[in-house]
């Protein structure tokens, strides 16, 4: 499809085709990890291994931490959860990270954020050891990310990039808006699309007229935590919407359904990033793996 002439051929069938290829792509991928990981056990004896370690029991948090865990059951990755008290500190936090880091048997380590605002995000964060840190949160995947050397990526900007080439979206010479400047989505986002050779503007909450700067985009990510932030008014026609929020109620930071009378191509919420996320949790989570094991 040549996105350059907007959303021809109608655009509904766009849109379905856009959320069935971002399912079918996840699924594609978890199955190549699944053959990669039972791969990876049968020559080492090992099975890959994430660490999963969630601070207090915010029910969102619980849920998301539970569906990883059966995703990687279905993978053949073993699953170990570290469950800590909401009262956990920042030095008691780290301390786990690091045990995780040094043991052995752990090849992966995903910290559930949001953690609470008493403890040191960052410092949590960079305690992780970088050939572990399989969702990519690490100053040091960050900067391998950035320069395209080898490492990590941050889980849902890297299922972004990865659906935009599924889809034939090719980002070389185009104007890309990312909303949001989050370290582990915003910021990567807009990196890994530079590297891809578009032309990026990182907005945010403060960013004066965010509506004209989003009219000016051929390629939208947004990525705020603000529900329906994102107006079909302010999307150019036939440009590609990728929704990267959610927030309480199923709902993106785009009104879908405005943007949807204007966009060529758009991801559904729920739906659409989500299954994009996991999916390179566990394919980067069995990378780790080969190589702590030296295959």
């Amino acid at each position: 499809m040549d996105h350059d002439s907007g959303p021809a051929g109608g655009t509904s069938q766009a849109l379905e085709a856009l959320g069935e290829e971002g399912t079918a792509l996840a699924r594609r991928i978890v199955d190549e990890t699944a053959k990669k990981a039972a791969d990876l056990t049968e020559r080492t004896g090992t099975a890959p291994c994430l660490a999963t370690v969630l601070v207090g029991e915010d029910p969102a948090s619980v849920t998301y931490v539970r569906m990883k865990q059966n995703r990687c059951r279905k993978a053949g990755i073993t699953s170990r959860h570290v469950p800590l008290p909401a009262d956990t500190t920042t030095e008691q936090l780290v301390g786990t990270l690091r045990d995780l880091s040094t043991d052995p048997g752990v090849h992966g380590i995903l910290l559930q954020h949001p953690i609470g605002p008493h403890i040191d995000e960052r410092a949590a964060f960079e305690s992780i050891a970088p050939e572990k840190d399989v969702d990519g949160v690490t100053f040091a995947s960050f900067a391998t990310m950035s320069f395209g050397l080898p490492g990590f990526v941050s889980c849902t900007p890297g299922g972004i990039v990865r659906l935009l080439d599924e889809y034939g979206v090719d980002p070389a010479g185009r104007r890309a808006v990312v909303v949001g400047r989050s370290a582990i989505l915003g910021k990567p986002a807009g990196m890994l699309l530079l590297a891809r050779d578009a032309t990026v503007t990182c907005c945010h909450s403060r960013t004066a007229d965010l509506s004209a700067a989003v009219r000016e985009a051929d390629i939208v990510v947004a990525a705020v935590g603000r529900p329906r932030l994102i107006r079909g008014q302010d999307i150019k026609p036939g440009a590609v919407v990728i929704d990267a929020g959610y927030n309480a109620g199923n709902v993106g930071d785009v009104d879908f359904d405005s943007a949807v009378e204007r966009a060529s191509l758009i991801t559904p919420v729920p739906g659409g990033v989500g299954p994009m996320t996991i999916a390179t949790l566990l394919e980067q989570t069995v990378d780790a793996a080969a190589r702590q094991l030296g295959m």
